[in-house]
């Protein structure tokens, strides 16, 4: 069976919103680069995680954000060619971004449980909080690799959902925390 891993930058609060820019649409938008020393390895973990990547997962407006930036970025060059998979009821096929790698939809979560059984690594989730939140709800992600950035964003999108569910154990894996107060967490999930 597959692994499906939630990669992203946190807030301390949970807020997982906008990291990259303003034009994400929260009102801290860019506080990844904002006012926190950069640390080069402090973001050593986007590099050791391609080791693992097999495969891209995305919810429809990440894939829509990320994939005509990133298909000719030379930051996600290693990205180009890996197997992507958007989980969305509602894109349509034409709105794939040519060249950037096979592509597919997966139209719900029972396709995601049916992808996870194939033959293959870990399928990595970058951005994605409503997807990330749904499959977590449904318990089908396996790990988690979190930098955590020393802020408190108050409101935003959150890596985690407030349904009442069942609780979920989680063993660290790895931890490090660096000079400019973002600390890496790496948690497997084990119940």
């Amino acid at each position: 069976m597959r692994d499906v891993v939630y990669t992203g930058f946190m807030s301390l609060d949970g807020v997982v919103d906008s990291p990259g820019g303003p034009s994400e649409g929260h009102r801290s938008g860019g506080w990844v680069f904002k006012d926190i020393d950069f640390v080069a390895d402090a973001f050593s973990l986007k590099g050791e995680e391609l080791a693992d990547t097999t495969a891209l997962m995305f919810g429809r407006r990440s894939y829509e954000a990320f994939a005509p930036v990133w298909r000719d970025s030379e930051d996600h060059a290693a990205y180009k060619d890996l197997p992507k998979y958007v989980v969305s009821s509602t894109l349509p096929e034409d709105a794939l971004v040519d060249g950037w790698g096979p592509t597919t939809i997966l139209r719900s979560i029972d396709d995601v449980v049916e992808l996870k059984k194939s033959e293959g690594g870990a399928i990595f989730i970058h951005g994605s909080a409503e997807l990330a939140r749904r499959l977590s709800d449904a318990g089908l992600i396996n790990r988690y690799n979190l930098l955590v950035f020393p802020v408190l964003l108050g409101a935003g999108k959150s890596l985690f959902s407030q349904a009442d569910k069942d609780k979920q154990v989680l063993s660290l894996r790895e931890s490090a925390p660096y000079s400019n107060g973002i600390v890496k967490l790496i948690y497997d999930v084990v119940g």
